[in-house]
């Protein structure tokens, strides 16, 4: 009943929003608690929302409203209409919550606590404001946009931009800054791919072997997971099976225990699978989504 009442279109809508404020909140608190105090940047749009804001003492949170909504505009044309509308309220309850948090005392003036901390808690903020679909930068617009056009990969585009930024702030700021920053930037990108991807990130596992049904009806019984089964041909071996299973790395050491059983001159190859659209149905008639 909880499950139905959470996943009806509105209240997963609501709840979706709310996670987002809560990843704005989050990104602004350690912005400036965190880093500004400590003349680190952040990448993208709000990296030079940061340095222009320390040469000429404007108001970051203005800055960042004021040069965001430029790519906001931009995307309205091209993006979903709910990608524009999370992006733009994600954008708004930040820039609030950056003036909100300008007045009180800086969580602390040492670097590395600011590295390490501050980048923790912007790659579980922005995470979170993009794992529930919206967006708190204009530079991953951009990037999605030129993606579409001229097939350039965006994490490609937004990490040039985010270099060049820091190689500018090494200049003006000097270089142990534009160090620390791009420190940063890695620390919050590593935290951002797990609140993205979620801690048990799935993984597909391809198996190539001639015991097929056996393996595949283990992996059910134990498991819980189907299996799609595919004819292949070695060149050398001849004629294969091949089992393809999505599970999440948890699973994986108890996969190769049952081909280890049934069939150990079994090939397997693991790989990560960034996203899963449709739905992945499970024994007992449940559904992974």
């Amino acid at each position: 009943m909880i499950r139905k009442f959470l996943n009806h279109k509105i209240v997963k809508t609501v709840l979706e929003f709310i996670c987002i404020a809560g990843g704005a909140i989050l990104a602004a608190f350690s912005i400036e608690e965190f880093l500004v105090p400590c003349t680190i940047l952040d990448g993208g749009v709000v990296g030079i929302c940061i340095m222009i804001a320390n040469l000429t003492g404007l108001p970051l949170s203005v800055l960042t409203v004021a040069l965001n909504l430029p790519f906001l505009i931009i995307g309205s044309r091209k993006m979903g209409k709910m990608f524009i509308a999370k992006s733009a309220f994600a954008m708004g309850i930040f820039s609030g919550f950056l003036q909100i948090f300008a007045p009180l005392k800086n969580a602390t003036n040492q670097y590395l606590l600011a590295v390490c901390f501050g980048g923790v808690l912007l790659g579980v903020g922005v995470g979170l404001v993009i794992r529930f679909g919206g967006c708190l930068d204009g530079t991953e617009t951009v990037a999605i946009l030129l993606n579409r056009r001229f097939k350039l990969p965006v994490g490609k585009i937004v990490l040039t931009f985010n270099i060049v930024i820091f190689v500018t702030a090494g200049f003006l700021f000097g270089f142990d800054r534009a160090m620390y920053s791009l420190l940063t930037y890695f620390i919050t990108s590593k935290v951002l791919d797990i609140i993205e991807n979620g801690m048990d990130q799935t993984k597909a596992a391809m198996i190539i072997t001639n015991d097929a049904e056996e393996i595949a009806a283990q992996i059910f019984s134990r498991l819980g997971r189907t299996v799609t089964i595919m004819e292949g041909e070695g060149l050398v071996s001849g004629k294969k099976i091949v089992l393809y299973c999505v599970l999440t790395r948890f699973e994986i050491h108890e996969l190769r225990e049952i081909i280890e059983n049934v069939d150990s001159s079994a090939f397997i190859a693991i790989s990560d699978v960034s996203e899963i659209i449709g739905t992945h149905i499970k024994k007992s008639g449940t559904i992974d989504s």
